[in-house]
């Protein structure tokens, strides 16, 4: 299961490490993404808000949900709503990226992570509100470069986060259905064709019986995981082999997602509320200041 030729160094104590407020939305927090001019973007609500990098924060775009964000090589922007939608610039909706996947229509899509020819990974586990939490109709799908959609799995507990191992041979995909609470490894036999999943790793579990699960994710440049555990209050860090290594302080109890950022890429930019079940509370946008610790950038897309 080594999938990625690095040298791990030791991770190093993360003892210090308390969360710093960078910024509230009006409820719950999403899908962080860095442009290259270094603002932050963030979905909350019907809402993608705009952190420049001395703190003022805009509204930047209005859809109707959106989650997961990343921006592509030609500075455009594919956000996971209803269904994927693609974005100028200046936040303006442009045609749909994808309404279907393998001829069926999307139900919900909720994050992706590109590949380095052009592709797009990308979930779409349903709508909670209508029971997909339970339902175990779960997708991945891919977008490829021709602006074609392609179903890669199905009958997924509410796949979630999804992230591509920086050699491109791996997809990782977090189930959130309640109990599940793992990530799932597809080896990737083409771009858009996946082989059989494994679990890769099950995060730890609370002592009581509340809700938990993983959602966002992203790489350090020493290969380990960065996974954004909901409901536990933490970021649950992995070895490549799938070896919890640790736990840090997440500031937000549901905790949804997370960039890397900063000059030298060492400070992670973490999304989420005190309870996303409340839309009365608000959301955050937490900082936490890593030592030794340097993030990898997502991956450029040929786009």
């Amino acid at each position: 299961m080594f999938w990625l030729a690095v040298t791990v160094s030791a991770l190093g104590a993360q003892d210090n490490i308390v969360p710093v407020e960078v910024a509230r939305t009006n409820t719950y927090s999403e899908g962080p993404v860095f442009d290259g001019d270094g603002n932050l973007y963030v979905s909350h609500d019907r809402f993608i808000s705009r952190i420049s990098p001395d703190g003022e924060v805009e509204i930047w775009a209005e859809t109707r949900e959106p989650s997961g964000h990343k921006i592509l090589a030609d500075g455009t922007h594919l956000v996971c709503d209803f269904d994927l939608l693609h974005l100028d610039s200046t936040g303006k909706i442009l045609e749909p990226a994808a309404t279907d996947c393998g001829g069926q229509p999307l139900r919900k899509t909720n994050d992706l992570t590109l590949d380095s020819l052009g592709g797009v990974y990308f979930t779409d586990p349903g709508d909670p509100r209508e029971g997909a939490l339970e339902d175990e109709k779960g997708k991945v799908c891919y977008w490829d470069a021709d602006g074609s959609t392609h179903l890669i799995a199905e009958n997924l507990g509410f796949p979630n986060g999804v992230v591509l191992t920086p050699d491109g041979e791996t997809l990782l995909v977090g189930e959130s259905m309640p109990g599940r609470n793992r990530i799932l490894e597809f080896p990737v036999i083409s771009p858009g064709k996946v082989g059989d999943a494994e679990v890769f790793a099950t995060l730890p579990f609370p002592p009581d019986d509340r809700f938990v699960s993983p959602d966002g994710m992203a790489w350090d440049h020493d290969g380990r995981l960065y996974v954004a555990h909901y409901g536990m209050g933490q970021i649950q860090v992995f070895e490549p082999d799938g070896t919890l290594v640790q736990s840090l302080p997440a500031g937000n109890m549901a905790v949804s997602n997370l960039a890397f950022g900063g000059a030298e890429m060492s400070q992670l930019y973490v999304t989420g509320s005190q309870d996303s079940f409340d839309p009365t509370l608000p959301g955050f946008v937490y900082r936490l200041d890593l030592d030794n610790v340097r993030g990898l950038p997502v991956p450029p897309s040929a786009r």
